[in-house]
């Protein structure tokens, strides 16, 4: 398995990992799948951001998973911390392509100088957590009922980790 940065040849794989979650998991709380284009329109945006998007790609070259961070929130206050996101293709999960992934993106963070990771996740997805939480994720709080999917009110699991020790925003990276 290798680890990379996403390129066009990638975007059906990433694409079909999404739709799946769409239609199949409460980890990504949209309705509608998205075509090749949104796909692409997305990874222009992230890059163009700034934002790294890797890829897991298996021995025969298709995607395995995909992860991504962008900004927590637009306000300059926050510039230190990311909100990221992880998807492992469905048959595939278990497998430590998650972790091998989550590990990229972290060290990606640490790297821009960012300081803070946040993760928000489905209460009921009990292998995401573990993941995070194996990762050295603390869980920061539960937003109740704050999301819908498939006729039923969904919980916000907030967890968080910084990533390094600076003792302030203007030590040590960036300010």
């Amino acid at each position: 398995m290798l680890i990379c940065d996403a390129e066009e040849r990638d975007l059906d794989g990433i694409t079909a990992i999404y739709n799946h979650a769409v239609a199949h998991t409460t980890a990504i709380w949209n309705d509608a799948q998205v075509d090749l284009p949104n796909r692409r329109a997305w990874l222009k945006a992230r890059r163009e951001a700034g934002h790294p998007v890797l890829v897991a790609r298996a021995e025969d070259g298709t995607v395995a998973g995909y992860a991504s961070f962008g900004d927590w929130r637009a306000f300059d206050g926050y510039r230190h911390t990311v909100e990221h996101s992880v998807y492992v293709r469905a048959d595939l999960r278990g497998g430590g392509i998650g972790l091998a992934l989550m590990q990229a993106l972290i060290a990606r963070a640490r790297s821009a100088g960012k300081h803070a990771m946040v993760a928000g996740i489905e209460a009921g997805n009990a292998g995401s957590l573990r993941l995070h939480e194996r990762l050295g994720f603390e869980r920061a709080g539960v937003l109740r009922e704050v999301g819908t999917k498939f006729g039923q009110w969904l919980d916000l699991v907030f967890m968080t980790r910084r990533l390094d020790d600076r003792p302030g925003p203007g030590t040590g990276g960036t300010s």
